[in-house]
């Protein structure tokens, strides 16, 4: 049965035009299941024409919304994520879901992950940096690094100076020494903890994957960097068609393993040598500055691939061993005693780029041997350590996941 109606549907966003159903008279179809949407006139009658202030309010929004969406279309990359900064962060922050209705008319906020990313962490930690090396009246010391103290739980009373009046900077307060008994070294076991922490994660490495927290890994040529040539090391070099993690593992029957601490601020800043061993070679990824606490870990796949590090990598007893120092928000500054030319935070980086420098054939071919408990570097706030080492099948770490341990306790042993 054929039916006619020249009732008006309703506006057509793209056009602005209103539509009509047919050309017939005023008759309706029973089966119809679009409803038919009646705007009064001038007059008030069913099938006037629609009141200038109807089609102002019908069409305006969402006709402006989409002339507004198709010019940040047009725009490049950078100056997109610039204006969609706000529109995204109130999206994400206003309660309700106030910004939703925005959707509707194509607009898409930035994922939180990408919105994260693009914060210039590294600019910020710059700034930062500066901050904390301004000095300090005498008189403002104490009440500044009391609230930290309080904020963090820091424990003063290990500390080699406890007066607060003597730290110039609050560089100088992150980077404070211990009295010399405050942290006993481990004399037992093969492998110690370099620095205060939180044990994140710890086990052997399985299909060149290292887990930075439960659940979440990574890749572990991502983090380290391609295979340093076997000139730069003291040890024989596997096959080159074997995989990464079977090229690191040198001696057969040894496995490669791996443990990760977290540095909270409030933590012990220097890190030093967990064993006895010697670093052939540095490798620095001046990456991004992202936060490296626990919970942005388990948000953030390969996280500390992308954050700026430095890779200390040699030999001990047992075969490969290497530390990796990893910078954080605030934390770009990155200081091994023994490297006067690593420079970290630089304005000018390329990403994913790295810098390689050995020790062997700039140290008369001998390396920079490291004991166990010596000082190695210091982080500026707190950041990451990551261990990945090689040893025999008989190695067992004495941790558990998420415990707190100090400098100078025991990791492992064989």
């Amino acid at each position: 049965m054929m039916c006619q109606s020249n009732t008006l549907q309703g506006p057509d966003l793209h056009t602005g035009k209103w539509l009509r159903s047919g050309n017939g008279g005023s008759s309706s179809c029973a089966g119809d299941q679009h409803p038919q949407l009646e705007s009064p006139g001038p007059t008030g009658s069913a099938g006037g024409t629609p009141s200038r202030r109807t089609r102002f309010r019908l069409q305006f929004p969402q006709l402006a919304l989409r002339r507004r969406l198709g010019q940040l279309s047009c725009m490049s990359r950078p100056a997109l994520k610039l204006r969609s900064w706000p529109l995204t962060i109130l999206y994400y922050l206003l309660p309700f879901g106030a910004l939703k209705p925005l959707t509707r008319v194509g607009w898409r906020p930035m994922s939180r992950v990408a919105l994260y990313k693009s914060v210039p962490t590294r600019l910020l930690s710059r700034a930062w940096g500066r901050l904390n090396q301004v000095e300090l009246p005498t008189w403002l010391r104490k009440p500044v690094y009391s609230l930290y103290i309080w904020t963090f739980g820091v424990n003063m009373k290990e500390a080699a100076v406890e007066d607060l009046h003597h730290y110039r900077n609050l560089s100088e307060f992150f980077r404070r020494k211990l009295k010399p008994q405050a942290r006993p070294v481990c004399g037992v076991h093969s492998v110690i903890s370099p620095s205060d922490g939180k044990i994140l994660n710890f086990g052997q490495v399985k299909n060149c994957e290292v887990e930075q927290v439960k659940g979440v890994t990574y890749s572990l040529e991502s983090f380290l960097g391609p295979r340093v040539s076997t000139e730069e090391l003291h040890f024989s070099q596997a096959p080159p068609g074997n995989s990464f993690q079977q090229q690191l593992v040198t001696k057969e029957g040894n496995e490669l393993y791996h443990c990760v601490i977290y540095l909270a601020p409030g933590d012990y800043h220097c890190f030093h040598s967990p064993t006895d061993w010697t670093v052939s070679h540095r490798r620095h990824f001046p990456g991004s500055l992202m936060s490296v606490n626990p919970g942005v870990a388990r948000w953030i796949k390969e996280l500390f691939c992308h954050n700026e590090r430095v890779v200390l990598t040699g030999d001990w007893k047992h075969g490969f061993f290497s530390l990796t120092a990893v910078g954080a928000t605030n934390v770009g500054s990155i200081r091994i005693y023994f490297d006067q030319d690593l420079h970290t935070n630089s304005p000018s980086y390329s990403k994913g780029s790295y810098n390689d420098f050995s020790f062997i054939s700039n140290n008369n071919k001998e390396g920079i041997p490291m004991r166990k408990g010596e000082h190695l570097g210091e982080f500026n706030l707190g950041s990451t350590i990551v261990l990945i080492f090689e040893a025999p099948k008989d190695f067992k770490f004495n941790l558990k996941a998420g415990q707190k341990i100090r400098f100078g306790e025991a990791l492992g042993s064989l």
